[in-house]
């Protein structure tokens, strides 16, 4: 059998969600018969691009559209199909342009394109409410329409789509195993990271943007030290509002006793570290990192803006953010004292496990 080429297509290959959900796919996939190639709007290198080198793939980067650069932006779609013919499939997870990209894939021969709802919000301002125009029809303009979760679905394709069937749910599956509570590890990262033995750490990995919340998170960590002197916050990740994070954690008092990482390629050995996971997000798709939370079996406190397909263990919460900082605050330390188990099985059990994904995609690309 003649191995298929699906085209990806994201904003970058960095350490997002997104971009990690489907390099899970990428390594699980049989390349054999499924190779994936990448569609980026980015110049700079990305985490992943040397894996995805070495997998096979390969990486073309497109200009990132700015409204103004409509035409140019049309025209380097059209010039890259028409020299890169032959592929199965277009896989878009970029929404906010799929509407351009994928009927351009469609007139140029690709037998299936697909749109992949990954949020269920939009950044504040101008950007969001562009990012709604171009979205407007959206699952008109591709053959099909997947979601992460029915939250997301709803919010890129429609209340009406959603509710005829016409949106179908691909879970943001995890490497469940990969990510199995083991005391060795942890022991080895809190003494890496310099966290005293007895100290109770809050975790949270995601990008350091508006959607996160992490100013509202500062606020929680800072009440739980109030009462918990000697807590520790670990921040895994980056992004544009780290330094606005840094700048309240002064003003609060607890820089010295948050910890920022930065990106980390191996982030399962950062949940064993952590003994509760915060998640107060505006909005959200489905967010694999409260799945791998619950996978190494910390208890998680997340916001109900988030999707409740989420909480697929006892040890996920959600609670409202109008209750404030000082209630989320009297929710961890309330919840704090437990016994981590293992808890990988329970998220292969619900269905959140790569392997099942892969299957499913599989079907859909051949």
């Amino acid at each position: 059998m003649k191995t298929v080429r699906v085209l990806q297509v994201l904003g970058g290959t960095s350490l997002g969600g997104a971009e990690s959900r489907v390099m899970d796919s990428y390594r699980h996939m049989d390349r054999n018969r499924i190779q994936f190639d990448f569609a980026v709007h980015t110049r700079e290198k990305g985490f992943f691009d040397e894996e995805i080198e070495r997998l096979g793939g390969h990486i073309y980067r497109f200009p990132r559209f700015r409204v103004i650069n409509w035409p140019a932006y049309r025209r380097a779609w059209k010039d890259f199909f028409r020299e890169h013919p032959g592929y199965r499939a277009v896989h878009g997870h970029m929404t906010s342009t799929a509407s351009i990209y994928l009927p351009i894939a469609k007139k140029s021969g690709v037998p299936l394109t697909i749109a992949h709802a990954r949020s269920a919000g939009v950044d504040p301002g101008l950007k969001g409410k562009l990012t709604r125009f171009l979205r407007r029809n959206l699952g008109k303009k591709a053959d099909m329409c997947l979601t992460c979760s029915q939250l997301a679905g709803e919010a890129v394709f429609g209340k009406k789509m959603w509710d005829e069937g016409r949106v179908k749910t691909v879970p943001n599956a995890i490497d469940a195993p990969a990510f199995a509570y083991d005391e060795k590890i942890r022991e080895r990262m809190r003494r890496s990271l310099s966290i005293p033995e007895d100290a109770f750490v809050i975790g949270h990995v995601g990008r350091f943007g508006h959607m996160k919340n992490h100013l509202f998170l500062l606020d929680v960590f800072a009440a739980v030290n109030k009462k918990l002197p000697g807590t520790r916050l670990l921040l895994v990740g980056e992004g544009g509002l780290m330094e606005q994070v840094k700048e309240k954690a002064a003003a609060l008092g607890v820089l010295e006793q948050v910890i920022f990482t930065g990106n980390q390629g191996k982030v399962s050995d950062y949940y064993q570290a952590m003994d509760f996971f915060v998640f107060p997000s505006l909005f959200e798709g489905l967010p694999g990192s409260v799945i791998e939370a619950q996978a190494c079996g910390l208890r998680c406190l997340i916001s109900d803006s988030v999707t409740p397909e989420v909480l697929i263990t006892e040890l996920a919460e959600a609670k409202p953010l109008s209750m404030g900082a000082g209630d989320w605050a009297e929710n961890v330390l309330l919840r704090k004292d437990y016994r981590r188990e293992q808890m990988a099985q329970a998220v292969r059990e619900a269905g959140f496990d790569v392997s099942d994904q892969v299957k499913l995609l599989e079907e859909i690309y051949l």
